[in-house]
């Protein structure tokens, strides 16, 4: 089912974290660390629960950078404000079975190369759905360290990808 105000709200917590964004920048001469960003997300989210007449944001964000000291982290805020920091994780319908999968896939501290990763959830994806996907089905973007442009992968990327984990199991 659609939810026409979680587009409503989605553009409104873009904005708001950008405007953040932005005066932390301005505030502090760099940009703003994603752990920061977060709880500065989350503290927003956490005030709309605390007013009857506020309507609790419908979205959950997931936030992704790389950290100049960290490297790359992700954090994700629900609307009753809480947030925490993955290895890997989901959101949606079928969040509590994907994280499952996901948690007996990566261990902590495990490190995983551009390819390993793709396939890990593209096989998270499959696993979830019960069902083999087809790479004209399907829509993977990455973002890498060496290369921090968000681009997205060939349909004959994503088939090669998909014929390493069909051979694989």
């Amino acid at each position: 089912m659609f939810c026409f105000s979680c587009v409503a709200d989605i553009r409104d917590i873009v904005q708001k974290a950008r405007k953040k964004a932005a005066d932390f920048a301005f505030e502090y001469g760099y940009d703003v660390p994603v752990d920061v960003l977060a709880n500065i997300l989350a503290d927003e989210f956490q005030v709309y629960t605390q007013h009857a007449y506020m309507r609790p944001l419908a979205v959950m964000v997931i936030l992704v950078a790389i950290d100049e000291d960290r490297g790359p982290s992700l954090f994700k805020c629900d609307p009753a404000g809480y947030y925490v920091g993955y290895s890997a994780t989901s959101a949606g319908a079928k969040e509590v079975e994907a994280v499952n999968f996901l948690e007996k896939k990566v261990k902590a501290g495990a490190s995983f190369d551009v390819d390993e990763t793709t396939r890990l959830a593209i096989s998270t994806l499959q696993h979830v759905l019960g069902e083999e996907v087809k790479a004209s089905e399907l829509e993977v973007a990455i973002v890498t360290q060496d290369n921090p442009m968000f681009r997205t992968l060939s349909v004959e990327t994503v088939e090669e990808h998909l014929t390493c984990i069909s051979e694989r199991d």
